[in-house]
């Protein structure tokens, strides 16, 4: 009779051990873990942390600002909201430049910082409002002080935000940047021209993948030129366009890839001059 219950405690022990091989094993923890939240709860107190200063911020620069129709100013999700907004404002911005310029860049830097869409309605109302150069050195420098906002966001906490959203988008990334490190400049230029990887990932990958700050600034003000100059010049002819599509046309592509083609070709001519 004891042979018997031996071999039954061994048989439910080998079930267990069998049981926790099971839970050990990568195949019974990828489905648990695939809709899981990334950030820990430290992480997400940061992030809101810094989300609410932010907008605090935001928030008394707007009480500063001297009255204004606020019910006809929302952001902007269409071109007809965007001429809309346009008209409703060409007279608070002529009337109160300063204070316009300052809520207008720190909603700018707002929106960058925490990728909250709609940055390119914000250009095209800098270049129907400011003109050209204005609205062009606007635009650039908004967008410059929100990426680099939120380079240094994600580097305080972005790592398993950005590895949960795109594992194999940074793979290639961290691969690229890893081939790339005498000529690291160029080769950020040449994101920052082309659509190549999205600007939303570069500024977010960027600090995971080691990139200096110092590349990632120069290659940001340099390489958002281009792109900026094309949807800030469209700003002055908004009642023409249908769509956002329209700014970046195959013959607009074209163009940035070739600009984005002579950053990289000092990195094309030294690897070929090391094969030889």
């Amino acid at each position: 009779m004891v042979a018997p219950r031996v071999m039954v405690a061994e048989d439910g022990r080998g079930r267990d051990e069998d049981r926790e091989k099971f839970e050990d094993s990568p195949a019974s923890k990828k489905p648990r873990l695939e809709g899981r939240f990334p950030l820990s709860r430290w992480e997400l107190v940061t992030a809101l942390g810094v989300f609410l200063i932010f907008l605090v911020g935001l928030s008394c620069i707007y009480l500063t600002m001297p009255a204004a129709e606020y019910g006809k100013i929302k952001l902007p999700r269409t071109m007809s909201e965007l001429r809309l907004l346009k008209e409703n404002l060409a007279v608070y911005a002529g009337d109160h430049p300063a204070q316009f310029i300052l809520g207008y860049c720190s909603t700018y830097i707002f929106m960058q910082t925490f990728m909250i869409p709609g940055t390119i309605f914000m250009s095209l109302l800098a270049g129907a409002l400011f003109g050209v150069v204005r609205g062009l050195v606007l635009v650039v420098f908004n967008a410059t002080a929100g990426a680099s906002s939120c380079f240094f966001l994600s580097k305080l906490i972005g790592r398993p935000l950005v590895v949960w959203l795109w594992p194999e988008k940074l793979r290639f990334f961290q691969g690229e940047i890893a081939k790339r490190r005498e000529k690291l400049l160029n080769y950020m230029l040449f994101l920052r021209v082309t659509p190549t990887l999205p600007n939303l990932f570069i500024n977010l990958a960027s600090p995971i993948v080691d990139i200096p700050f110092h590349v990632f600034f120069l290659a940001t003000v340099v390489g958002l030129l281009p792109a900026s100059f094309i949807t800030v010049k469209a700003g002055l002819a908004l009642g023409e366009l249908k769509s956002v599509k329209d700014l970046y046309d195959f013959k607009t592509l074209v163009v940035l890839f070739i600009i984005g083609s002579v950053a990289i070709i000092p990195t094309l001519l030294k690897r070929k001059r090391i094969y030889e």
